[in-house]
């Protein structure tokens, strides 16, 4: 790992800091019919993407510590994992994205962006050079077969 911070603590980061910016910037302010619905929406699926990647996780045996990908014993392909790499960081993703609509403050797309840009660099490339290393040919089919993201 390029940096060892554990991804919720980078999420919780930004997270708060999504709250600085709206709270203290002057400008910057949204609203719109069914931003409450929206919020709702996103953080519902965020919430579901999470315990499914989790009881994936779980099922298969495997390590769920994205610190330690190197401790990894299965690769998990189905599932949620089918449509996403990493359904973990998505979730936190619209979290980030579901506080932006919520705290209402153009700027903190911004900020949700910064996070998928980080969680890249520091995370899920060094993550995907250790499961390419660990699984081989699966893992490179899988990658060409499933997005990063969604």
């Amino acid at each position: 790992m390029e940096l060892k911070l554990p991804p919720a603590l980078v999420f919780l980061f930004f997270g708060f800091f999504m709250y600085v910016v709206a709270t203290f910037l002057p400008f910057g302010f949204f609203d719109f019919f069914g931003r409450l619905l929206l919020f709702k929406i996103l953080a519902v699926l965020a919430i579901l993407i999470a315990i499914i990647a989790l009881f994936q996780f779980y099922k298969a045996k495997t390590t769920v510590d994205p610190t330690k990908p190197d401790k990894v014993s299965n690769l998990v392909i189905g599932g949620v994992f089918k449509f996403s790499r990493n359904p973990m960081y998505l979730a936190m993703l619209l979290i980030l994205l579901a506080l932006g609509v919520i705290l209402g403050n153009a700027f903190n797309t911004l900020i949700a962006a910064a996070f998928v840009g980080y969680m890249n660099r520091f995370q899920i490339i060094p993550e995907e050079r250790i499961l390419l290393d660990k699984f081989g040919r699966c893992y490179k089919e899988y990658c060409a077969l499933t997005r990063r993201w969604f």
